[in-house]
């Protein structure tokens, strides 16, 4: 069996979840913030919709530079508005699940590397990266953004089983 076959599945749950989760944040609570030191709720909204599209970028690249010694560090687009959000999120999923289906064993199991300034912060096979570095981070990320939502009394929906909202 292809590695990419056993995961599509994976992916194909994990975000369905994780856009019932999005859907929720409302456009006016962007910049609620739990802690000084914590993500504002659209800033991590917003990550957690660009890593999707990560997870197709790290199986067609063989690395990411977050700031490239000749060229400019990684920003993020901007997204104002929960709309905005999903449609860059959809967009990342269907990249996703596009590259993740085209994918064949031999490069699933080829390193890839996220670099800073030219230094490798870490490098692991490609099936490490999509399973621990996109999807797990999504589902942690995921995590925190419906403490945010329980914090401002937003219904959280029910993911792997009933939530106090949803049964």
């Amino acid at each position: 069996m292809r590695i990419a076959d056993a995961m599509l599945p994976e992916l194909e749950h994990e975000m369905a979840q994780t856009r019932k989760t999005l859907m929720r944040v409302p456009d006016d609570k962007f910049s609620f913030k739990p802690h000084e030191k914590s993500m504002d709720m659209g800033s991590l909204a917003l990550h957690i919709a660009l890593m999707a599209g990560w997870g197709g970028d790290t199986l067609t690249s063989d690395s990411f530079d977050v700031a490239p010694v000749d060229g400019p560090a990684y920003q993020p687009p901007e997204a104002k508005t929960t709309a905005a959000i999903l449609a860059i999120f959809d967009q990342g999923v269907a990249h996703f699940k596009k590259k993740l289906s085209e994918t064949e064993n031999e490069a699933m199991m080829k390193p890839w590397s996220l670099l800073q300034g030219g230094k490798p912060m870490f490098t692991m096979p490609r099936a490490a990266v999509v399973r621990g570095m996109i999807l797990n981070h999504i589902v942690h990320h995921r995590g925190q953004l419906c403490v945010y939502l329980r914090m401002n009394n937003i219904p959280v929906p029910a993911l792997y089983g009933p939530s106090a909202d949803e049964s």
